[in-house]
């Protein structure tokens, strides 16, 4: 028998979390767990495209999304990639738990030396990385409104006791960084996004993958996504869609969306069906918008038992277990507002589940 996922969105599911329809509070970019606490994990994200063609992404997490009922594990990651396709990735944990907090009533998470931190009501952020002959130092502002998908929370289960929670803080802004590797300091600008995610199951047991990506198509701020849930949820699929130029929304009714994945292929590195065309179409009745990526190449495949040892690894493994990360690149455009020009643009394939027979 199928079990009951949804995206809460009732008026009910609003009073219940303390959420405000139309409003982002700094509250909901603070802590959700408790930093941590068992049974949950948390993370904030970020990722820049630097205007030299050099991306960053700096995640701090609480523990692994896959071990919620481990205790804290803070930790850090970045991976910083030059123009001519150089990488460098750092993993920071401190030595001690006490060198991790994060605040309740904003975001300010703090491990070691590394900082995540609102500097301005959701409007201005430092990201600051130090580990191993790097460090980071980003300004992100904000250039639109926060953003969630109604209450941003996927409940599974008839009492909806599980949930999967999602708040797009600055869907897009501008950045500035001083980015020093072995003692060389270099100045980038460029753009830039933060989200935060956070739940209280393992995240493999609810959902089975999903794809996910921004873009900045002239003036306008892509977010998509498209989410499968586990086979004992029937395999629901839950759309977000986000169009917004400045801080006016242009499009977010995800139920008007028709997701589309076109030219199927298996990734060699991973086992995993891909796809190389990403269309969403969303047509309301009155206008018909649609937000097409096409892939050019892959810039980081991961199998996810590689972050995983011991005694988790080998009972992953005996599970059946294998999931894995994708991220591309590549080009989205827009169509259906004026002659937009064709951008580059990132997207990810997370794949949790077993593949379909």
């Amino acid at each position: 028998m199928k079990k009951p996922a949804r995206l809460g969105k009732s008026p009910q599911d609003y009073a219940r979390l303390g959420l405000a329809q139309d409003t982002v509070a700094p509250w909901e970019d603070g802590t959700r767990t408790g930093g941590g606490l068992r049974g949950t994990y948390e993370w904030w994200y970020f990722d820049a495209r630097f205007d030299g063609g050099a991306s960053l992404v700096i995640v701090f997490y609480t523990k692994p999304m896959s071990s919620p009922g481990a205790a804290p594990d803070p930790h850090v990651t970045l991976r910083l990639v030059t123009p001519e396709g150089a990488e460098h990735s750092r993993v920071f944990r401190p030595k001690r738990r006490s060198d991790f907090s994060a605040a309740a009533d904003h975001c300010d998470v703090r491990i070691g030396p590394c900082v995540f931190s609102d500097r301005g009501g959701l409007r201005e952020y430092r990201v600051f990385f130090q580990d191993d002959g790097i460090t980071a130092d980003v300004t992100l502002r904000s250039t639109t409104r926060p953003w969630r998908p109604e209450t941003g929370r996927l409940f599974f289960g008839a009492d909806d006791r599980d949930y999967f929670a999602w708040l797009a803080a600055v869907p897009a802004g501008r950045v500035s960084a001083a980015i020093t590797i072995n003692g060389k300091t270099e100045t980038h600008s460029g753009t830039g996004y933060h989200d935060h995610n956070w739940g209280n199951v393992n995240i493999r047991k609810i959902l089975h993958h999903w794809y996910w990506g921004r873009a900045n198509i002239g003036d306008y701020t892509i977010i998509t996504s498209f989410i499968w849930a586990e086979k004992k949820y029937g395999y629901q699929t839950f759309p977000i869609f986000l169009i917004a130029r400045g801080p006016e929304i242009i499009a977010e009714d995800a139920e008007r969306v028709t997701f589309s994945a076109l030219e199927e292929w298996v990734e060699p590195a991973t086992g995993k069906p891909t796809h190389n065309v990403l269309s969403y179409e969303y047509d309301d009745g009155n206008r018909r918008l649609r937000v097409t990526y096409r892939r050019e190449k892959s810039i980081l495949l991961f199998p996810m038992l590689n972050d995983v040892h011991g005694i988790i690894k080998l009972l992953a493994k005996l599970s059946g277990f294998d999931g894995a990360y994708h991220r591309f690149t590549g080009t989205a455009s827009l169509e259906g507002i004026g002659n937009q020009p064709e951008t580059t643009a990132l997207w990810e394939l997370m794949f949790l589940g077993k593949e379909k027979k």
